[in-house]
């Protein structure tokens, strides 16, 4: 019993990540089609709209940065990163399929592809703790976990 009682629990936790991982990969789909839609657009007048409509200052950090990125918005470089968000969304909706059905293979692609960002992320942590770089941090942490725990956990299994 003990043992369908771990499948079963491994089962629900790998359709939640996988379940997260299609959210993300729509988001960023929605961000590419976004990107996509600045094509042949006057994209630094855009950001100055932006900024006006929420009584943003120009001068201060955020706003001010925003401008100079729409500045330097080329047909070109939106094209590249829409082709980018369009790869990443497909590597997590392929991942998200791969968890869904319970494929080793998946199991390490998230591993793998989450534990790339910890490092960056405990960076930004250390740069200057706030409530996002937290949650984002303890979240990835938490889903590289689990998937290294159901790895560790089959492979106890096989071992007996």
């Amino acid at each position: 019993m003990r043992r369908r009682d771990h499948h079963l629990k491994a089962a629900a936790g790998l359709h939640t990540i996988a379940c997260f991982e299609a959210t993300k990969g729509a988001l960023v789909i929605v961000v590419g089609l976004g990107l996509l839609s600045l094509i042949h657009r006057d994209v630094e007048a855009l950001a100055e709209q932006i900024v006006a409509h929420f009584h943003l200052n120009p001068a201060n950090a955020a706003p001010r940065i925003f401008l100079e990125l729409a500045d330097r918005a080329s047909d070109s470089r939106l094209q590249a990163l829409a082709t980018g968000a369009i790869g990443y969304a497909t590597l997590r909706f392929i991942e998200a399929w791969g968890l869904w059905r319970d494929r080793i293979w998946a199991q390490w692609l998230g591993i793998i592809s989450g534990g790339i960002y910890l490092p960056v992320e405990i960076y930004e942590l250390w740069r200057g703790v706030t409530a996002i770089r937290a949650g984002t941090f303890l979240l990835n942490l938490a889903i590289v976990a689990w998937l290294a725990r159901v790895r560790w956990l089959e492979h106890r299994e096989r071992q007996r």
